[in-house]
């Protein structure tokens, strides 16, 4: 995923919109799929891939919160 740069409250929740549907996009179908089609298992593993993605997603924009210097000891 490329890098955002966001300068004001409207650019993030663009980003944030645009974000949250394409997670809903992709790991929200294949859990709709596992539940309709597969057994539990699946579930589980659809359902702790879209909270993966989540939490991407949340530190994804946690880390472009810190400052340039700060971030660069986390990696």
């Amino acid at each position: 995923m490329e890098t955002v740069a966001i300068d004001n409250r409207n650019e993030f929740a663009l980003w944030a919109i645009e974000r949250a549907h394409a997670i809903v996009s992709d790991q929200g179908t294949a859990l709709a799929l596992a539940a309709r089609e597969s057994g539990e298992d699946a579930i589980r593993e659809a359902g702790n891939a879209l909270g993966k993605e989540i939490t991407h997603a949340l530190l994804e924009v946690f880390d472009g919160l810190l400052p340039s210097e700060a971030s660069k000891g986390l990696d």
